[in-house]
């Protein structure tokens, strides 16, 4: 305890003591009060000086900030220090307030162990600890020992451990909130016998087992919330014997099987959250007879069947969301009848038919219809919805012009056409909207003109992949809000407007694949939020804008437009490489010669000239072979006996050890889980080039074999000097090494000197990914089940990783390891993490190659790298798995997009001609659609449109046929 406070302690004794000598029992307990409350002060930092009326002068501490006093007898009755600032820990001072009723001393930073005897005071209601640093398990017997306890709230900390045995003897209880902590274990099976408990939120934790029995015993709860846990099993068979609950989430777990009957009997609830969970089986038409429901979410599930047209009867539902399933047949018009609804979601299904005429005539605000099958023509009916804000049509089959009375939904913000069948031309009256943000019409079959007028109120115009024609036309600089454009794709002409250099919030514009000319206005360079330029593939003429957007701009955004020059584009852009040089086999063997003869006399002379990609390439090719000198030398400076380089490695009595060197530059080895430290001597030294299995942007791999026999693969990471510290690479390697699951190439140890560092991973034994989609032999295929499990591996290692906030950052085939069984690992995970120098053009640099996989936004300094560049390179991988084609291919005057080669195949129809045809055996159209769809929805160019690896391991899931049906030949 501080000076302080120890003065300041025996000080207040001495007050108790004189005020129980001058006030009896009354006075003894209003000095405890105070003594209490300044020793509480005394162990917690009070930054903002929110305490500081808190005087051991004072008598009484009615006055003080936070503090309320029972105005009969004058204690302490609730201290509330919520929002206070507050850092440190809670000591056993706050023991004395025997008259304590209420305490809250949430959202503050406070942290070190909760007193298990806070709940033994006697008075005491209402205990709120939550949003602090608290950690550790939670206290033993501090439910056990409850007196009056009602209302307690541990909520957002660190407490980790099980949950309580000893919870259900506090009978008092009326609200528990444990959630967003670190519990584990199982749920305990008397927890059901607190038949007081009104509420019970253990959300978000990592509680694991069934649900155990006997949950009809809490005949008082209210609100169950268990959501973000990982129970499993299926729903207990009397959960719908609890009269009174009105909010059940369960969202987010393992929970599988069919509904039980007993839920219909829950006439109060009004909250039924069930998403994300393996529930199967049809949906009952019983959830007709909820009559309370307002809210209905059983999206991400495997439920089959029709939806229920009885759901048409809840006059209270607010929320309907079923997206995620297996529904078939249409979407029923009886929904309509839902008064009270205003969200509709029932995305990724497999439903029929036509468009019902409530989701555009009814009180719906937001409604999603998108990856379904539904098709006919969408009609707006009489009674168009004056309330509609939102609607998705996307990914189905609608067909038909878009109705120009679309415009009677005068408060619709976003429309989302995108990726149907509809033709014609676009209305003028949709882009005059006035309160429209976001129309999407992308993969279409539209055309004609883009209407010169309206758009006013636009933040997002994507007309892309249809077949507009005629000009942009320059009243799109009167669309002041606009920060995204595509018009990619279409047959569009004459020049880029200068106008759209008035569009100050642009940030991602798409021009390219279509027939523009001229010149790219200066202006564009004034465009402060500009992210991303694409207009590749035109007839553009002239020099890039200045500026340091287009000083950066990747080549592969202006490539092909022979008109475009510059000494910008004789210069190598950040991530991208030059197209390889092609040299004509009909010419001279001196490929520099300038002219050649040719069989017409002489007459004329054919040229043979370097272009500007040659030129490009022959630079790129010098910078890289300046770098591999450079490498080499300082690979030979760390192997040099002589070099002060720290450790060097070397084979010694068939052991690796390190030179007789100083302990101060000594090497340090260390394996994870207990290995045995030490490399058994084989025919090769250790990392000879014999043993050598690839090389890749961050080191060389080799193979050798532990003492025990063990063989390992071990990474020489070739940028050593960007490391920052040995410490920050241990702690990086070391929560790599926890991490552990089938699909990731384990870490198995390190090795660690200022100038060397080596990686040691479980050795796979089979080959990776590329050379079986690429260099093996046609006897050697891969069938339609193994590369969907392969993709399905790859998704659920990705998932893991991101919930532990790694990103992969180097996401490509020559990365992913098949081992012996077919089963997918990912490999070279986090290693950007390592290096805390790296800057993304560096990092770029060191992963060129995964060309073709890289998100867009690693162009973009100012873009923040998230987990969705990994969702991007994953939907590449998609689609080279599924196609066995590379991501991009390099022909002599083009280059050949694998995204963009799907898209036209699906929009034309031709799936099957996208698939590999080195393929094994036949394979299913209703699985092979929709994985090329997910592909291409994981690689748009917003980040924001990419599904989370989460809900793409859901969505494979429900994608994949089951097992035991056969495989369909296509043709």
């Amino acid at each position: 305890m501080r000076p302080l406070a120890l003065l300041v302690l025996a000080h207040l004794a001495a007050l108790v003591a004189a005020a129980e000598a001058k006030g009896g029992a009354a006075g003894a307990g209003l000095g405890d009060d105070v003594l209490g409350l300044i020793v509480f002060k005394a162990d917690v930092s009070d930054p903002d000086g929110r305490l500081a009326t808190w005087s051991e002068d004072d008598e009484r501490p009615c006055a003080w900030d936070g503090v309320t006093c029972d105005a009969r007898t004058g204690r302490v009755s609730a201290l509330s220090l919520a929002g206070f600032g507050l850092s440190g820990k809670v000591g056993r001072g706050l023991l004395r307030l025997e008259a304590l009723q209420s305490l809250s001393l949430a959202r503050n930073n406070l942290s070190g162990d909760v007193p298990a005897d806070l709940a033994r005071l006697p008075a005491l209601q209402t205990l709120d600890l939550s949003a602090n640093a608290f950690a550790g398990a939670i206290p033993k017997g501090l439910f056990g020992r409850c007196r009056s306890l009602r209302d307690v709230s541990l909520a957002s900390n660190a407490f980790s451990g099980g949950i309580p045995r000893d919870v259900a003897a506090c009978a008092t209880l009326a609200s528990l909130n444990l959630s967003s902590n670190r519990l584990a274990g199982a749920l305990p099976s008397d927890i059901w016998s607190l038949n007081a408990l009104r509420t019970l939120d253990i959300s978000g934790n990592a509680v694991t087992g069934d649900l155990p029995i006997g949950i009809s015993r809490m005949f008082n709860l209210r609100a169950l919330n268990l959501r973000g846990n990982r129970l499993t099993g299926s729903l207990p068979d009397d959960i719908g014997d609890c009269p009174l609950l009105r909010s059940v989430d369960l969202g987010s777990n393992s929970l599988s099987g069919d509904l039980p009957e007993s839920l219909r009997r829950l006439s109060t609830c009004t909250y039924l959250d069930l998403s994300s969970n393996e529930f199967t089986g049809s949906v009952p038409t019983w959830f007709g007879e909820m009559a309370s429901l307002e809210m209905l979410d059983l999206s991400g599930n495997k439920f089959s069947g029709e939806i229920p047209g009885s759901i048409g009867g809840l006059m209270s539902l607010r929320e309907l969301r079923l997206s995620g399933n297996g529904f078939t047949g249409a979407l029923p018009e009886s929904i309509g009848g839902c008064k009270s609804l205003m969200h509709v979601d029932v995305s990724w299904n497999s439903l029929t038919g036509a468009l019902p005429s409530w989701v555009l005539g009814s009180g719906v605000q937001w409604v999603s219809v998108s990856q379904n099958t539904l098709s006919g023509e969408v009609k707006v009916p009489a009674n168009a919805s004056s309330v509609l804000q939102g609607v998705d049509l996307s990914n189905n089959a609608f067909s038909g012009v878009i109705p120009s009375d679309i415009s009677k939904l005068q408060n619709l913000q976003s429309l989302n056409m995108s990726w149907n069948s509809m033709s014609g031309s676009i209305p003028a009256s949709i882009l005059e909207m006035k309160s429209l943000d976001v129309l999407d019409l992308t993969a279409n079959r539209l055309n004609g003109c883009i209407p010169a007028t309206g758009g006013e109120s636009l933040k997002e115009l994507r007309l892309g992949k249809n077949f507009l024609t005629g000009n942009i036309p320059p009243q799109i600089g009167n669309c002041s809000a606009l920060a995204s454009l595509d018009l990619s794709h279409n047959n569009l002409t004459g020049e880029i407007p200068e106008t759209i250099s008035n569009l100050t919030n642009l940030e991602i514009v798409d021009l390219s694949q279509n027939k523009l000319t001229g010149v790219l206005p200066k202006q564009l360079s004034n465009l402060p939020h500009l992210l991303q330029f694409n207009v590749s593939h035109n007839q553009l003429s002239g020099d890039l804008p200045p500026g340091s957007f287009f000083d950066t701009i990747p080549l592969s955004s202006v490539s092909d437009n022979p008109g475009l020059c510059g000494a910008k584009l004789n210069s190598s852009c950040p991530g991208v490489l030059p197209k390889p040089i092609v040299l004509n086999p009909n010419t001279s063997s001196d490929p520099i010669s300038p002219t050649e003869p040719v069989p017409d006399g002489g007459r004329h002379h054919k040229k043979t000239i370097l272009s500007i990609s040659a030129l490009v390439a022959i630079g790129a090719a010098a910078l890289i072979a300046v770098g591999v000198i450079t490498i080499t030398v300082l690979n030979l400076r760390v192997r040099a006996p002589g070099s002060h380089s720290g450790a060097v490695l070397e084979l010694s009595d068939g052991y690796l050890s390190q030179s007789p060197t100083t302990d101060m530059n000594a090497g340090k080895l260390v394996m994870f889980g207990g290995g045995n430290p030490e490399f058994s001597a084989s025919t090769h030294a250790l990392l000879n080039k014999d043993c050598e299995l690839g090389r890749g942007g961050f080191g060389t791999v080799y193979k050798t074999t532990l003492r025990d026999g063990q063989p390992v693969a071990i990474k020489k990471l070739t940028v050593s000097s960007l490391v920052k510290s040995q410490v920050e690479f241990e702690r990086e390697v070391k929560m790599l090494g926890k991490l552990r699951h089938r699909n990731l190439v384990a870490l198995k140890g390190y090795y660690w000197t200022p100038s060397l560092q080596l990686l040691i991973y479980e050795f796979v034994s089979g080959d990776n990914l590329h050379k079986q989609l690429h260099e093996s032999s046609t006897t050697n295929c891969l069938s339609w089940k193994e590369r969907f499990d392969i993709v399905l591996g790859i998704a659920r290692s990705l998932a893991h990783l991101h919930r532990h906030d790694i990103i992969h950052y180097n996401l490509k085939s020559n990365n992913i390891l098949l081992d012996g069984s077919g089963e997918a690992k990912v490999g070279d995970y986090g290693l950007a993490k390592l290096l805390p120098m790296l800057d993304r053009y560096v990092l770029s640099s060191k992963v060129q190659s995964a060309l073709g996989y890289m998100a867009p936004e690693f162009a973009c300094r100012t873009v923040k790298i998230t987990e969705k560049c990994d969702v991007y390179g994953f939907g590449v991988l998609i689609l080279e798995i599924l196609t066995g084609r590379t991501p991009v291919e390099y022909m002599e005057d083009d280059v050949i997009v694998l995204c963009d080669v799907v898209r036209a195949a699906l929009d034309e129809g031709k799936v099957e001609e996208c698939v590999d045809e080195r393929l094994c055996g036949k394979f299913p159209l209703e699985e092979a659609v929709p994985i090329m769809k997910l592909g291409l929805v994981c690689t748009s160019q917003v980040p924001s449109n990419r599904p989370d690896m989460s809900e793409v391991v859901n969505i494979l899931e429900l994608i994949r046929c089951p097992q035991d049906s056969p495989e369909t030949e296509l043709g």
